[in-house]
């Protein structure tokens, strides 16, 4: 069986899809663009600042679901280009200090409202 996630702590979906769902023990987070769920404005600021803002609205969704960001097992980060890696690499590094997931890291033609960034996740509950 399985359960949509929503929360007003980060932004809603922009298509027919859900923010988070949960199924299998497993909580499956929907790609998070660095949007400020109160306003809805695209972070404006550095790579840093995004991948920050990404990484909370993923983990708000998780927090929603019952899980945390401890308990993340897989990420996948789209860049718009991997010329950000590095910048991304250490603000993405301080959210997971002990025992960081797997993660995969791509660059992509283009993401949602022309974003540098988006970040999916999937955690244990």
């Amino acid at each position: 069986m399985k359960k949509q996630i929503t929360t007003p702590n980060a932004p809603a979906a922009i298509g027919p899809y859900s923010a988070g769902i949960t199924a299998g023990g497993f909580v499956f987070v929907s790609g998070q663009l660095p949007v400020d769920p109160k306003s809805g404005a695209l972070c404006t600021g550095s790579i840093a600042d995004m991948t920050r803002q990404s990484l909370n609205n993923v983990i708000a969704v998780l927090e929603a679901a019952g899980s945390s960001a401890a308990k993340i097992v897989k990420t996948t980060v789209f860049l718009a280009d991997l010329n950000d890696f590095a910048a991304m690499n250490e603000a993405y590094a301080a959210f997971f200090e002990k025992e960081p997931p797997a993660r995969s890291c791509v660059q992509v033609a283009r993401l949602p409202r022309d974003a540098r960034i988006e970040i999916e996740a999937i955690a244990v509950l």
